[in-house]
C-alpha cells in the first residue's frame, strides 16, 4: 500500500488481532478501531465475548424486540471485524497463526500460560512475525506472587487501594468504603493499554523491532490513584475517605437542592461569601468560625449541615445559573438522560448512530478523540457473532468455499 493510497486514518496502516474478551482488552481495541486501525476479533464459536449476554438490557430491533447483543457488548466492540474460531483446535490455531504473520498487533486477555500450550504465546508467534507488538493483559501480570489469579476489576479496585479513598466517611451514615460506577480499572487498563500499543507501534517503525508487552490490571489501579499516591509516599500517612467533601476545603461537595443535587466547588473565601450571599445567608461569611477556608474546615461539621439546609430551598436550575453568574465555581449532577441531552455534549456530537444489520441502527458513545488531520473513523456498529468470518478467511487467508466449509463442519468455526 502506497503512502497516497493510505486511508485518512492515524491508524489506517495497522492490523490488530483481538483475542480478548470482556471489558479491558476489547476497549483497547475499540480505541485501536476508532484511529483507523482494522480489529479482527476473535470469539469462540457458539457463545463468543461473555459480555454479548450480559443482559438485560439487550439492543432492540425496529420493532422493540430484544436482539442478542446486550448493551454491555456493544459498549466497547464498535469497528471491528468479528471472527469465530475455536482456538482449541490444531485448525483453530493454524488460522490464528495464519493471521498473526500479516497482523501488527496481537492483543489477549488469557490468563498467565494459557496461550502457550497452543503455541500462541508471544515467543511462539515472534518466530513467525519478529516485529510483532503483542500486549496481555492479565489482572496481576506474568510475575509475582499473584500471577496466576483470575483478575476481576471489582477486586482489583480494592486491592489497589482505590475503595479505600471512595465512599462516604465512616462516621456518618452509609460510610465505608465504595467501588467506582463502572469498571475504572478495566477501563484505564484499556487506555494504558492503547497507548502502550502505540508507543511499541513507533519504536517498530522506527528500528523495525516488535516486542511483548505485560500490562495488569492491578498495576494501573496502583499506578492511577496519582496524587493520592503522593500523599501517602510523602507523609507516611494513608488517605481516609471523604466521600463527596474536600479533606482540605470546605464547601467543596454535592449539596441536594429541591429537585435534585449540585456540586459546589468554593476554592476561595470570595467564591464561599458569594455562595451565601446567593443563599440569603449572608451572616454565614461574617461568622467567625466560617469566614476563613481554615476555619471552616475545622468547623466544617456544624457548617455543612446549614448550608444543606440553604441549598435545599432553590432548585438544581436555580442555584446553577445564579452560582454561574456570580462566578461559583458549581455544576450539576445530571441522569444520563441529562446529559445526552446537555447542549454541550450534543455539541461536540457525543451520540452516534450506526447501521446495525439486526436492529437497523444502534445508538453509540462517540469517541472523545479530536484530531484535526486524522479525525476518528467509525467503521461500523458492534459486530454479531462470527459475522465476519467467512469474508476475513477469504480476504486476507484465501480460504475457498470448500476449506470453509471443512471448517464449520468440524466447529472450528
Amino acid at each position: 500500500m502506497t503512502t497516497a493510497s493510505l486511508p485518512k486514518t492515524a491508524l489506517g496502516h495497522i492490523r490488530v488481532l483481538d483475542l480478548t474478551r470482556v471489558l479491558a482488552g476489547p476497549w483497547c481495541a475499540q480505541n485501536l478501531a476508532d484511529l483507523g486501525a482494522e480489529i479482527i476479533k476473535v470469539e469462540r464459536p457458539g457463545c463468543g465475548d461473555d459480555t454479548r449476554s450480559w443482559g438485560p438490557p439487550y439492543l432492540r430491533d425496529g420493532e422493540g424486540n430484544n436482539t442478542t447483543e446486550a448493551a454491555y457488548y456493544l459498549a466497547a466492540n464498535r469497528g471491528k471485524q468479528a471472527i469465530t474460531v475455536d482456538i482449541a483446535t490444531p485448525e483453530g490455531q493454524a488460522i490464528i497463526r495464519e493471521l498473526a504473520a500479516i497482523s501488527d498487533v496481537v492483543l489477549e486477555n488469557y490468563k498467565v500460560g494459557q496461550l502457550k500450550k497452543y503455541g500462541l504465546d508471544y515467543d511462539s508467534l515472534k518466530l513467525i512475525k519478529p516485529d510483532l507488538v503483542y500486549c496481555s493483559i492479565t489482572g496481576f501480570g506474568q510475575d509475582g506472587p499473584y500471577a496466576n489469579r483470575a483478575g476481576y476489576d471489582f477486586i482489583v479496585q480494592g486491592m489497589g487501594g482505590f475503595m479505600s479513598l471512595t465512599g462516604e466517611r465512616d462516621d456518618l451514615p452509609g460510610g465505608g468504603p465504595q467501588k467506582a460506577g463502572v469498571a475504572i480499572t478495566d477501563l484505564m487498563t484499556g487506555m494504558y493499554s492503547t497507548i502502550a500499543v502505540m508507543a511499541a507501534l513507533t519504536h517498530r517503525d522506527r528500528t523495525g523491532e516488535g516486542q511483548y508487552i505485560d500490562m495488569a490490571l492491578l498495576d494501573v489501579q496502583v499506578a492511577m490513584l496519582a496524587n493520592m499516591n503522593m500523599n501517602y509516599l510523602t507523609t507516611g500517612n494513608a488517605p481516609k475517605r471523604w466521600g463527596n467533601a474536600h479533606a482540605n476545603i470546605v464547601p467543596y461537595q454535592t449539596f441536594a437542592t429541591s429537585d435534585g443535587h449540585i456540586i459546589v466547588a468554593a476554592g476561595n473565601d470570595g467564591q464561599y461569601k458569594k455562595f451565601v450571599h446567593i443563599g440569603g445567608q449572608p451572616e454565614l461569611a461574617e461568622d467567625p468560625r466560617f469566614s476563613t477556608n481554615p476555619a471552616r474546615v475545622q468547623h466544617r461539621d456544624t457548617l455543612v449541615p446549614m448550608l444543606a439546609d440553604m441549598v435545599k430551598r432553590k432548585t438544581k436550575g436555580e442555584w446553577i445559573t445564579l452560582l454561574e453568574e456570580a462566578g461559583v465555581p458549581c455544576g450539576p449532577i445530571n441522569q444520563l438522560n441529562e446529559v445526552f441531552d446537555d447542549p454541550q455534549v450534543k455539541a461536540r456530537a457525543m451520540q452516534i448512530d450506526l447501521p446495525h444489520p439486526t436492529a437497523g441502527t444502534v445508538k453509540l458513545v462517540a469517541s472523545p478523540m479530536k484530531l484535526s488531520a486524522t479525525p476518528v473513523n467509525y467503521a461500523g456498529a458492534p459486530p454479531l457473532l462470527g459475522q465476519h468470518t467467512e469474508s476475513v478467511l477469504q480476504r486476507l487467508l484465501n480460504y475457498d468455499v470448500n476449506q470453509l466449509q471443512l471448517l464449520k463442519e468440524k466447529k472450528v468455526i
